[in-house]
């Protein structure tokens, strides 16, 4: 049962071992149907969830720039208690901030919801910099057609040996596969699913 508060979206016991905060992507709320049914699940097995939106979601508009977006992230692992007991992360916009800020907060680990390695059509434009000496331990779930970065891109960067990326078969950039690969996306959210509580289960 979700519990809202004035800067946060609770899912699981107040009491759990693990909290995971996830942030949106760049057109969705943190109570898009993708998240509700991430923090679902992995409340479901005694996670801890905490979302949160970016300034620019609750007032509207595009997307604020990135000092702004690290920013909102940092205050959010402050009043959550400090990075030392949280694994960060999210969708999207809302991984891809998380992942520069998890060495500074001192994060347990990092979990990105399919991250936005280039935008779609610019395969040059590449946001890993901060990925080749990130040294959180971190987990990458990507679709396999992701327009966003998909496996013969990913395998020509240089990522940091902290990164772990799980491959989601035939998988959008939600996850999503198309109906003639014979897969289906609650097949493809339960592997991710069960990708993420082994990660948080080694943290």
């Amino acid at each position: 049962m979700t519990a809202p508060n004035a800067d946060f979206l609770f899912d699981g016991p107040d009491g759990a071992a693990t909290t995971v905060v996830l942030a949106h992507g760049a057109g969705a709320p943190m109570n898009a149907p993708f998240l509700n049914t991430v923090a679902r699940e992995l409340a479901s097995g005694g996670v801890r969830i905490a979302r949160f939106e970016f300034p620019y979601m609750r007032r509207g508009g595009a997307p604020d720039r990135e000092p702004v977006l690290r920013d909102a992230w940092k205050e959010a692992v402050e009043k959550l208690g400090g990075g030392g007991r949280l694994v960060i992360g999210g969708k999207s916009l809302g991984g891809r901030i998380a992942s520069m800020v998890a060495d500074e907060v001192g994060a347990r680990g990092l979990v990105c919801l399919g991250y936005p390695f280039h935008p779609p059509g610019r395969p040059e434009k590449l946001r890993t910099k901060h990925l080749e000496v990130l040294r959180t331990p971190a987990l990458v779930l990507q679709g396999t057609r992701d327009p966003f970065g998909t496996p013969d891109d990913v395998a020509g960067y240089r990522l940091s040996p902290s990164i772990r990326v799980v491959w989601i078969e035939d998988g959008d950039h939600s996850w999503k596969p198309r109906a003639s690969s014979g897969r289906t996306l609650e097949q493809n959210m339960a592997e991710a699913i069960a990708a993420i509580r082994e990660f948080l289960a080694a943290r």
